[in-house]
């Protein structure tokens, strides 16, 4: 990016996250997710590291907070009340540390040891209490870092928060935040009322010390941590912590001393493992310079100090640019517009792609090439575009139209009535015959291990195949004629071929890629039929009778068997592979639907899938009023609010293994 528009990026990002923090700190309202707002304000912090002439006073790195609102009485810090800059990555804590480690260098001379203290970065609200003669004087909010809102009274409602201590005078500092049982139970009665639930636990401790009638604040059960002290000079910012604790304050147990990076980075993972199991939400850890002479020597740089920095979590929403939306065909010859993205971390994942579904999807999105969007995963593994940032747009975006034409065959593409698919009218498209032999050595298929799309794609070239059971009829001399193969990695690959000549009924009914017939139809397919010649000679009014089978998904099945050149195929393919299937005979779900969401941390996605349709329940995409259990996991998403208002019983990951015990 040159500098040019890099300055004009800078400005629509400036104005962009000032309207988000504008209502996330002042109005205690939210639009976009805090992982999302975190994505905007790191770009703009990395643009203004690459052009530090560019960076100016009214710049939201420069910023501290919101202004204090005007209910309140105002309170000024002896000291700013600093937030801190992001950082997402282990390289993004290297580059801290050594921009840190040079400005010693290069300011006091020497180097020595750098060590470290860590904290849990809590979501909640930051305050200062001032304590006089040992008593609980003021205590005030963050507010623009220089004044805050008096919120006294209501601070001496929070049980956790001493309102006599040992010391003379202190100022100290920590988080108020709420837990995640009593996030919930505040929803649950704001709904029941028909106020608006709150959006984070931030806003809701926010919004509670900010009650100008302190008995409302007292009934929210709010807690608090202690983190730091103002007005007094100790050795290391540890020490702090201890004359905290010997002053009653309450201290978090998971803090931790860290001799250098390496232990910062296992207390990073540590955190992570267990976080979906700490009592209140965290976002991350807060990393500080233990040294408190050489934190003070670091000084500030805009809105932070430089000897501190937090060390986020992977959001599961993060901010990146569309570049370029593309149009893939697909294995029954679907046209799929997917939005090629600059590469962006998401739930720790890199992302350069997410799918746009189909025409309908672009138009609702109102999407446009070059536009900033939020990409999410919220526990799915298929990321996905959630919403496009339109105040983002310079007007030198593109709109995106479906092609007439197949970009593989150049055949016409049709829109049937009824449909949201776009599809090539040429069943032999080459795209679709290639995606579908990907489709049938996938893992949910044949699983074929080490045949991936490479290799497909020189067998197609070489002309060694021609339909999928040519892949069965492959010898090891045939590979060598292929780019990188030697004897070696052939016969591997045959071997790998050989041991998948014996598949399970539902998987050969997937593997075969018939229209409207997923993993869960290929299932009900096979207990019904149990051999695939009875599936064969099935009438449409025989599978009209399954569970979820239609009258669409009937006919498409019914035609899929009766076309002549498929007939041939399945001949062709049963020289090769035994196909087999047996009931599981403890099969205590039976007609039980589950639903699956969340990031699982014990057990894949896959192996749940499998326990499930093995004890004969269902798994389902989505929630309904038919669903008898939902499964989550780490960062669940909307399926959890879908149940909570259908009544539909929702399992942790511990509890639902409990079921199969």
């Amino acid at each position: 990016m040159n500098k040019e528009d890099a300055k004009k990026r800078i400005e629509k990002l400036k104005e962009t996250i000032n309207h988000h923090r504008y209502l996330y700190h002042v109005l205690d309202k939210q639009e976009i997710s805090d992982s999302a707002l975190d994505s905007l304000k790191k770009e703009l912090f990395d643009l203004e590291q690459q052009f530090p002439d560019l960076t100016t006073p009214d710049s939201p790195t420069q910023r501290i907070g919101g202004k204090p609102l005007e209910r309140f009485g105002k309170i000024r810090h002896s000291k700013p009340m600093l937030s801190f800059n992001d950082a997402f990555s282990e390289q993004d804590m290297r580059d801290w540390l050594e921009r840190i480690k040079t400005l010693i260098r290069k300011s006091y001379g020497g180097q020595g040891n750098i060590d470290f203290f860590a904290e849990l970065k809590i979501d909640g609200l930051a305050v200062e209490i001032v304590y006089e003669n040992g008593l609980l004087n003021t205590g005030s909010t963050r507010g623009n870092g220089i004044i805050g809102e008096d919120i006294t009274q209501n601070l001496k409602t929070i049980e956790a928060i001493p309102l006599k201590i040992n010391s003379k005078n202190l100022t100290v500092r920590g988080e108020v935040f709420i837990s995640k049982k009593e996030f919930e139970r505040v929803n649950k009665e704001r709904k029941k009322t028909g106020e608006a639930e709150y959006a984070n636990p931030r806003n809701l401790a926010a919004g509670s010390v900010r009650q100008l009638d302190p008995k409302i604040t007292q009934l929210r059960r709010l807690d608090f941590f202690a983190y730091d002290i103002v007005d007094l000079e100790t050795k290391t910012h540890e020490g702090k912590h201890k004359i905290l604790k010997e002053n009653g304050f309450k201290i978090n147990s998971n803090n931790k001393y860290c001799r250098d990076i390496s232990e910062v980075f296992e207390y990073y993972e540590e955190i992570k493992k267990i976080r979906d199991k700490i009592p209140y939400h965290i976002d991350g850890i807060v990393v500080l310079v233990n040294d408190s002479k050489i934190f003070e020597k670091l000084g500030t740089v805009g809105k932070a100090p430089r000897g501190a920095i937090a060390f986020k979590f992977p959001g599961y929403e993060a901010t990146t640019i569309a570049e370029d939306i593309k149009v893939q065909v697909g294995r029954t010859g679907v046209l799929t517009p997917v939005a090629y993205l600059k590469p962006v971390n998401v739930g720790g994942a890199t992302i350069s792609r997410a799918t746009l579904h189909n025409e309908d999807e672009i138009k609702r999105l109102d999407i446009r090439i070059g536009d900033t969007v939020i990409v999410g995963r919220a526990g799915d593994v298929i990321p996905d575009i959630i919403r496009v940032l339109k105040e983002m747009r310079t007007g030198g975006e593109r709109e995106f139209k479906m092609p007439g034409k197949c970009p593989s065959c150049g055949s016409r593409v049709i829109r049937a009535s009824g449909e949201a698919a776009h599809r090539c009218s040429n069943p032999n498209c080459f795209s679709a015959k290639k995606e579908y032999f990907y489709h049938f050595v996938s893992r949910k298929a044949f699983n074929i291990e080490g045949l991936g799309p490479k290799i497909i794609d020189q067998l197609f070239e070489n002309n060694l195949i021609s339909d999928t059971a040519d892949i069965f009829m492959l010898e090891e001399g045939d590979l060598l004629l292929l780019e990188r193969f030697a004897e070696k990695s052939a016969k591997k690959l045959i071997n790998s071929i050989r041991a998948k000549r014996k598949i399970e009924l539902p998987k050969l009914i997937y593997s075969l890629g018939i229209r409207n017939v997923g993993e869960e139809t290929a299932i009900d397919l096979a207990e019904k039929f149990l051999s695939l010649e009875k599936l064969e000679t099935s009438s449409i009014e025989d599978l009209k009778k399954i569970k979820d089978i239609g009258p669409v998904s009937a006919e498409s099945i019914f035609r899929w068997f009766r076309e002549e050149e498929n007939k041939r195929f399945l001949e062709k393919l049963k020289k090769y592979v035994d196909i087999f299937f047996s009931r599981k005979k403890e099969r205590i779900f039976e007609g039980k639907t589950f639903v699956l969401t969340g990031i699982l941390g014990g057990i894949t996605r896959e192996e749940a899938k499998s326990k499930i349709r093995g004890a004969g329940g269902a798994v389902s995409g989505s929630v309904s009023s038919k669903t008898d259990y939902v499964v989550t996991g780490e960062n669940p998403g909307s399926k959890i609010k879908k149940a909570k208002e259908l009544g539909v019983k929702i399992v942790s990951e511990q509890e639902f293994l409990g079921l199969f015990e």
